[in-house]
């Protein structure tokens, strides 16, 4: 009893739901009580009650293999809260400002959710003719720069998960929606470390995306270019690829730092 109670006392009750949230959030993903407790060294039923606790109050979902856990709807909305708080907003724009000035061509950040990638934000080009995406815009994953992008980082066991179980549906006539041809294309991503959209998504649009990494190097979100056709080709905004990995380098440090 002695030792239970010395490791009750060992971690503030006011912060055992913070520090497991926070370990779930380092390892990045599905995680069991056992497994989170050798962090915590919490007793096992306290453990197990705060797991209850914050699976009933919507921040972390059960796996579907019914023992591990990982992020729920309210931990995923208080991640983007934070990373679109004032501070990181106003620097993380000034950033895609410049490089929009650069380019000459629309940028934006997106985060990868459940259903597909969600645009944080973006800076518009000045020019007349621009696809409209704005803000709070999910996207799919298979057809997209920045979805391909997340896709290409999930280990390859998850990976063949979700290509045997998405609806890759048509997007436009380029749509990838072969299981096998996406998968090729996405090991062409893992190698070239950039991934692209040749009018797979959208009829007259491409577009570019490059990684932001965390601090563990797990893909945080992805920063794009998108244009289109009548203007440029894959070719002109692969150009653009050494200024666009600097701004991705530049956002990851507002977030990190």
């Amino acid at each position: 009893m002695d030792d239970i109670g010395g490791r009750e006392k060992a971690i503030p009750t006011n912060l055992r739901l913070l520090l497991l949230l926070e370990e779930i959030a380092r390892v990045g993903a599905p995680m069991t009580p056992t497994a989170a407790n050798e962090v915590l060294g919490l007793p096992k039923p306290t453990v197990h009650r705060l797991f209850h606790r914050l699976e009933q109050e919507g921040f972390l979902q059960r796996d579907i293999d019914g023992r591990s856990y990982s992020a729920g709807q309210r931990l995923r909305k208080l991640s983007v809260n934070v990373l679109s708080s004032s501070r990181v907003r106003t620097v993380r724009l000034a950033v895609l400002n410049a490089l929009t000035e650069d380019i000459g061509e629309t940028c934006n950040v997106a985060m990868p959710d459940r259903d597909g990638m969600v645009y944080l934000d973006r800076v518009e080009t000045k020019w007349p003719l621009r696809i409209q995406l704005p803000v709070g815009t999910t996207v799919p994953f298979h057809c997209t720069a920045s979805g391909k992008m997340y896709l290409s980082t999930l280990p390859s066991r998850m990976l063949g998960k979700y290509l045997s179980s998405a609806a890759l549906e048509p997007q436009t006539a380029r749509t990838l929606t072969d299981p096998d041809a996406l998968r090729h294309a996405i090991e062409d991503v893992r190698t070239l470390e950039y991934s692209t959209d040749d009018e797979e998504f959208m009829e007259g649009m491409v577009a570019i995306a490059v990684p932001i990494w965390d601090d563990q190097q797990r893909l945080m979100s992805t920063l794009s270019i998108h244009a289109p056709t009548q203007r440029v080709t894959i070719g002109d905004l692969e150009a653009h690829l050494d200024r666009l990995r600097t701004a991705a380098g530049d956002l990851s440090e507002i977030v990190l730092r």
